[in-house]
Formats: structure tokens, sequence, C-alpha cells
């Protein structure tokens, strides 16, 4: 979350009077995130988040994204809920953008997450697979493989400014994700970017999943592979196999894996590590210092990418196959 677009105080009094949800008291920008503009609101109703949907966010999108949270919320997944307007939508225009006032969901994200922390998101994960089964929308993935080429062919020719060699590993990598990736493993809708600060905890206890906004549908096994390389690394860049083993245990204590997606787990992280290198590498080489979107260096995922390449099995990640 972050602010790219301010709000005045009349401007926001007014959109509030599309809803039922009191008076404004106050409302104050939100610093974290690096997609949409996002303020935390006090009504005399009560706490929540106005979100404005920036640029990058396709506007006939919000449906399937606002639709997906209300239909895992009606599953009892914990996740904030669109308010809904008074005249029914759930979407409204605020400074000239798509807004959406969203439920406020109580809790912290971990900055460190430990192995149970780990083992409660695998469970949820696997909870939210298997709730959004009869989600009757559907979005494919704009961040799958094609998106990626693309990424890359902007990018390639400078990567080697961030990091000496990197054009030769990733081409070597198109080739092995061409030849192999999978296509028949089960499938449905995902989070796909279900980071720890996408996740609030109360204690120890899992209490909520939010940003829904690249949700899609693809393999479910690539949902977790993501998992993998956002909770299961250390500072240190080295994969934590605790972390690892507690993730996949909670994920199948809810939803076992096939065999086959078992099989393919390192390739599929291998690809979800290129996905967000590349997504941070073409934002470090176009996005000029000093522009509002926030911008994060890809070594960290260089490296967790190079991880990747060496894992042979998944039971480098601590599962049994």
């Amino acid at each position: 979350m972050a602010v790219y677009t301010d709000v005045s105080e009349g401007d926001l009094a007014a959109f509030l009077g599309e809803y039922d949800i009191g008076d404004l008291l106050s409302y104050k920008g939100i610093a974290e995130g690096s997609e949409n503009s996002n303020f935390l609101l006090h009504t005399s109703g009560g706490t929540y988040i106005l979100t404005l949907y920036e640029k990058r966010v396709e506007a006939a999108d919000l449906p399937f994204f606002l639709g997906l949270m209300q239909h895992l919320a009606e599953r009892d997944i914990n996740c904030p809920l669109p308010v809904v307007r008074r005249d029914g939508q759930l979407i409204g225009g605020l400074a000239g953008r798509p807004a959406a006032i969203i439920t406020f969901l109580e809790g912290v994200w971990m900055r460190r997450p430990n192995a149970n922390h780990c083992r409660e998101v695998g469970r949820a994960l696997a909870s939210l697979h298997i709730a959004g089964r009869d989600f009757p929308l559907a979005r494919p993935n704009a961040l799958s493989v094609p998106g990626w080429r693309k990424l890359w062919e902007a990018s390639r020719d400078r990567a080697d400014e961030v990091e000496p060699g990197l054009a030769k590993e990733v081409d070597a990598d198109f080739v092995e994700i061409d030849r192999n990736w999978p296509s028949d493993l089960p499938s449905g809708v995902i989070h796909a970017d279900l980071f720890p600060d996408n996740v609030f905890f109360i204690g120890e206890e899992l209490s909520g999943l939010i940003d829904f906004y690249f949700a899609c549908n693809d393999l479910y096994a690539y949902d977790l592979a993501t998992c993998l390389n956002a909770w299961c690394f250390e500072k240190d860049h080295a994969f934590n196999l605790t972390k690892g083993t507690a993730l996949l245990a909670g994920y199948q204590s809810v939803r076992p894996l096939e065999p086959a997606e078992k099989a393919a787990l390192p390739l599929l992280a291998r690809g979800s590590a290129l996905r967000f290198m590349l997504t941070r590498l073409y934002d470090w080489l176009t996005i000029p210092d000093g522009a509002l979107v926030q911008k994060r260096d890809p070594h960290e995922y260089i490296r967790r990418l190079r991880f990747q390449r060496r894992v042979m099995s998944a039971r480098e990640y601590g599962i049994d196959v």
C-alpha cells in the first residue's frame, strides 16, 4: 500500500456520502506497498481502508478482485470485505480514480516470521484454494510466462548493469521454462502475492489475508511456490528448511499435493522467483529515482532465483515425495 493520489477532505466527505458508514472523523495515508493509494479512515461508524486504484490496476479487473473477497469471506476465509455503496455498487470514483472502501482487518504483519507463522500461512493458502473453487469469475494470470517474457525483452539489454552475467542466466531460465513449464496440474483461483506484508497475525494466530489485487486463475502449486520464496529465506539469503517444512506441512494438512505437483515444485519455485525478480528489475531500470512508484531492489530475488536453479527435488524444501 502507498499514497500516489492525494485526496482533499471535502472530496472525501462527499465520497463518503455514498456510503452508510457514518461521518468522517479523520484519515491518513498508508505508506507501505507499491500499487495503489490507500488511506486509513476513521468514521463515526468504525475504521475502514479507502483504496484508490492507480493506473497499474485495470478497472475491468476490480469486480473480480472485490467479488473474490466477498466470496472468500462467505466461506470463512478471514479477509477484508468491500463495503457496499447506497446504490448497491462496490466501486465509486474519487480524485479521478476508481475507488472502494474496504473493512479494516486487525493484526500486524510479521517482519521476522517463524516456523509457526509459515505453517499457518500454508493452512490459509490451501483453505483459500479450496474456498475459491466455486468462484464464478475468472481472470488469467497476466504475470505468467508470456508476461515474464515481455518484461525480460524490455529489460535484457541493461540487465548486466544490475548484476554481471544476469542476461545469460535468465536466457537459460527461459529455455528451461519454455521446455518444461507444466499446464496440467490442479488450478483455480490463487492469491499470487501472499508475501508476509499481506498476511496479518495477532500473536501467533493468523488473523487474515489482504491485498488480492494480483489474484487470478493459475496453478495452485505455483501459488505455494511463491510462498516458499516469500516466507522461507533468511536475511543472508539462505533457505530455511524448518520454515519450508512447516509451510508445506500446513498446506498439506488442508489440501494434500498430488505427486505431479510435488515433482513440479522446483521448477514452479524457479519460475516464481524469476517472476518477482523481473518485475523488480523492470521497475529498477525504468522508473526514475524520486518517482511516486516504490522500487524494490531486484538483488534479493536474483539470489533466490540462483538457489532455485540448484534444487533438484521438492525434498530440499522439506516435503516427502
